[in-house]
């Protein structure tokens, strides 16, 4: 509980890089996700050239953390082979939230940055790093050092409220 309690959005970082130990940490995060049938649709682009990170800042203005962040993970959709199609996005949503969930186990700052299912976000990311048709680009995750030493606080967001039994 402790890491979940303590991610948060991180939009402002350090230039301090990542190490690679650290990245493929987050990789096997991610692919250890649950996933429809066992179909794990997941493709990840890692980006960390300053030049193509502030090429994908221009697409919204949601996404402007890049011009800071150490690097961006893109959670794509392999279209190709689906056993369970409709699953599909829920299947990277849940590898997206592995990758936040390691990230504050690594002391990195995250945030997930919606892409899918706004077809012309989807369009301009897919352009900038030449994604083949087969693939959905699903969401951008920016990864860095949090600037805030407590970035990763604990905010209790619990509301006993929106919990139903038996019936709404």
């Amino acid at each position: 509980m402790d890491i979940i309690n303590r991610r948060r959005s991180v939009r402002s970082f350090l230039d301090k890089p990542i190490e690679k130990e650290k990245i493929e940490l987050l990789m096997r995060a991610a692919m250890q996700a649950p996933s429809a049938r066992n179909q794990q649709p997941w493709h990840f682009v890692i980006i960390q050239e300053r030049e193509t990170l502030q090429a994908i800042a221009t697409i919204s203005r949601n996404v402007q953390m890049l011009n800071e962040a150490s690097l961006v993970i893109i959670v794509l959709i392999d279209k190709d082979n689906l056993t369970a199609p409709l699953m599909a996005p829920q299947d990277v949503a849940a590898a997206t939230q592995n990758i936040l969930l390691k990230a504050v186990d690594l002391d990195l700052g995250t945030c997930w940055c919606g892409i899918y299912p706004r077809e012309e976000r989807m369009a301009s990311v897919a352009k900038i790093l030449n994604v083949p048709d087969c693939y959905q680009i699903f969401s951008l995750i920016a990864v860095g050092y949090p600037k805030e030493k407590n970035a990763n606080r604990f905010v209790n967001r619990f509301d006993p409220t929106r919990i139903h039994y038996e019936k709404f």
